[in-house]
């Protein structure tokens, strides 16, 4: 596991999950992010979620969203957002899917530096093996599967942060 700055801050009001297109991961995550908090009774904590990619308000993956409803979470009414200034300053922790995107974000908003980190990281599961969740966009229904069990593990690290 990477060292963690992030935690060492205060606990987050706000947090931004950011993927390539905001139709799969981070919509996810924004999704699941909810959900257990709820669950939880964390209060207080905002979750919200936008692509590097500016896709025009595309629909969420079916894919995704149906894999959402089959684990009784919220997948309705989501349209893709593409990553704006105004939502990086806004977040408190900025939590991408993989390393090309948060050199990306990094990249486009240098003063983000110590709020911008793999989501992954916060994963009991994370091992040698990386800690990027890969797209499963247009793939198979074991690739969306894996994805949601990594975001899953990884907010579960992540709310015994909070």
């Amino acid at each position: 596991m990477e060292s963690d700055p992030v935690t060492a801050q205060p606990a987050p009001k706000m947090i931004l999950f950011v993927c390539s297109g905001n139709l799969c991961r981070s919509f996810m995550a924004e999704r699941v992010f909810r959900s257990l908090s709820r669950k939880t009774g964390l209060s207080g904590v905002r979750a919200a979620s936008a692509g590097l990619l500016d896709l025009g308000g595309a629909d969420a993956d079916p894919q995704a969203a149906a894999l959402l409803r089959e684990k009784g979470m919220e997948a309705g009414r989501h349209r893709s957002r593409a990553l704006t200034a105004g939502m990086v300053e806004g977040a408190d922790w900025v939590l991408v899917m993989e390393e090309a995107q948060r050199d990306e974000v990094l990249r486009r908003h240098p003063g983000a530096e110590g709020k911008v980190r793999l989501l992954k990281s916060f994963s009991a599961q994370a091992d040698g093996a990386g800690l990027d969740i890969r797209d499963p966009h247009g793939l198979t229904p074991y690739h969306y599967r894996t994805c949601f069990a990594e975001i899953y593990f990884s907010l579960e690290g992540l709310l015994r942060c909070i």
